[in-house]
């Protein structure tokens, strides 16, 4: 390379990184710096933003949005989404607060896994029996499989009429490539301890008794997922079973089944759980978290590099898609 080049290449990078530069700095003089810093006190654990002005009895608003997952890998490209440890710690922290009297979850998910959505119904349940609070739940547009999971025990369930839920079930999916990779001259070698410890590979046929383990599981799962409903809603188990088989209801299917109480918005549910407990005048608050220096800097970054960042989530998707998972959840 001559020097010509050499030059060329070296401007090159400077204005490269002058330009990276120039773009967090833009980023930082508009940044929200009363949002970004607004952390909140030692005895609160999360801010407090006000729907409605009122005294006396408060009622709060937690937000379920998007699939229920634990995404125990993180990065500053991957910072927003569903945030499993952090929804807990809100539901406990509602629960706990002597201020707040009623708790609405709202709910937009088309589910996810089995043990998370257990986490957020039995911190549900919970709450109504330690700390006697009404909980009820607004479903947004979509809240089936795991959304309705979780939404079942609360007092009140409130869908759109056109609102998606149900879906009733439990699935269990994994690609198999051995077609592909027996007609390209693929090979795997396995080394392993015992008969079912490849079950449900990717890289062979499934055999029928390694069908039937699988099965079995599926069934003892939504067994479970039976049995939250009959509980949650009061229902005979032959009715949950007739209802749930996989299939989606709309808001007013679902009101008609008994599967949700009323239909109406997130403001409706509101006013009906004021109207329920006497609380004319109360005030409505949502719980948010204060913008941490990760989530500031990863937003920069995904600002930075836009075409990237969904790369770096296909690629969590995968690593998770390695392993069969059962999952209460609506897939199209």
């Amino acid at each position: 390379m001559n020097t010509k080049r050499w030059i060329a290449l070296g401007v090159a990078v400077v204005l490269f990184v002058v330009s990276l530069g120039f773009q967090a700095v833009t980023s930082v003089v508009t940044a929200d710096f009363e949002k970004m810093f607004n952390f909140p006190n030692s005895s609160q654990k999360f801010q407090e933003e006000v729907i409605e002005e009122g005294t006396g009895n408060k009622i709060a608003v937690l937000e379920l949005d998007g699939v229920i997952q634990n995404t125990s890998t993180a990065s500053l490209l991957n910072t927003g989404g569903y945030n499993h440890e952090q929804f807990l710690e809100m539901l406990e922290a509602a629960g706990e607060d002597s201020t707040v009297d009623g708790i609405i979850l709202r709910v937009n998910t088309p589910g996810g896994g089995v043990v998370e959505s257990d986490e957020i119904h039995d911190k549900i349940v919970q709450i109504k029996e330690e700390h006697d609070k009404p909980v009820y739940v607004s479903m947004g547009n979509t809240a089936a499989s795991g959304g309705y999971y979780v939404s079942a025990p609360a007092d009140k369930i409130v869908a759109h009429s056109a609102t998606l839920t149900g879906s009733i079930g439990v699935i269990m999916e994994s690609f198999n490539f051995a077609e592909f990779a027996d007609k390209h001259g693929i090979k795997f070698n396995t080394i392993k301890s015992g008969e079912f410890k490849d079950i449900m590979s990717q890289s062979r046929k499934m055999t029928d008794e390694e069908r039937e383990i699988l099965q079995t599981m599926i069934d003892n799962l939504y067994g479970d997922f039976v049995e939250v409903i009959v509980d949650g809603r009061d229902m005979s188990e032959s009715k949950v079973r007739e209802l749930g088989d996989g299939r989606v209801y709309t808001g007013e299917q679902a009101k008609n089944n008994g599967l949700v109480d009323a239909l109406g918005s997130l403001t409706d549910t509101i006013a009906m759980m004021k109207e329920d407990n006497g609380w004319g005048n109360a005030k409505v608050i949502e719980y948010k978290k204060g913008l941490e220096i990760n989530e500031f800097l990863g937003g920069t970054l995904q600002g930075m590099f836009k075409g990237q960042t969904e790369l770096f989530g296909i690629k969590e998707l995968l690593r998770e898609s390695n392993g069969p998972r059962a999952m209460y959840l609506y897939s199209k």
